[in-house]
């Protein structure tokens, strides 16, 4: 059976990629979240914590669950830990999302990919890549803000993560998150509106 028409929603750190699905979710469309996927792997006795204890040994699981902070500050200085950390979770993760385009009840579903450039996964598991743009000023603001990170520490994630104009470049939808939420619910209730015109175009 073909799957449902789907969107892949991408964006720099602090751009705003939680914001936006959830507006789509308000719209009554089917989110799946490959970070929340990740999540839920290596949470307390999760999926992945057997093989992640094996890989990494105890020091990075702590009651049950994976140590996300000391994790990640492995992998940003160590990319052989990446790749194996990446050599674990995305199957798993790729697996689950599968599982639950499967089961999409919505016209159009919403998949949140947030390295979708610098990976390349799942673009085929959908039709048309949505980004989250805003200044790096901001998504460096909002990241201080949200998660207590320095200047330094989030300059070192963006360096990470596809450049702005490459995103751009990628996008086939562009949806701008530098004004407030009202200007922002209202870009993407337009583009909900696009998608639903493209999936009665496009029925599965």
């Amino acid at each position: 059976m073909a799957r449902p028409f789907g969107i892949a929603l991408t964006g720099g750190i602090g751009s705003g990629k939680s914001t936006v699905s959830s507006i789509f979710g308000k719209f009554g469309i089917d989110i799946i979240d490959t970070d929340e996927i990740s999540r839920e792997l290596t949470a307390r006795n999760g999926p992945a914590i057997g093989r992640l204890l094996e890989a990494f040994g105890k020091d990075y699981i702590e009651d049950g669950s994976l140590n996300r902070e000391k994790m990640r500050k492995l992998v940003f200085s160590d990319e052989s830990s990446k790749q194996r950390l990446e050599a674990i979770l995305h199957p798993l993760i790729r697996e689950e999302a599968k599982r639950r385009i499967a089961s999409v009840k919505s016209p159009y579903y919403v998949i949140v990919v947030p390295l979708l450039f610098e990976t390349g996964h799942y673009r085929d598991l959908a039709d048309r890549i949505l980004v989250v743009d805003c200044s790096e000023s901001l998504q460096i603001a909002r990241t201080m803000t949200r998660s207590r990170l320095t200047r330094d520490e989030v300059l070192s994630i963006m360096k990470n993560q596809a450049a702005r104009p490459v995103r751009l470049a990628g996008a086939d939808d562009i949806v701008a998150n530098e004004d407030g939420p009202e200007a922002l619910e209202m870009a993407v209730a337009a583009l909900h509106g696009k998608y639903l015109t493209e999936y009665l175009k496009n029925p599965s």
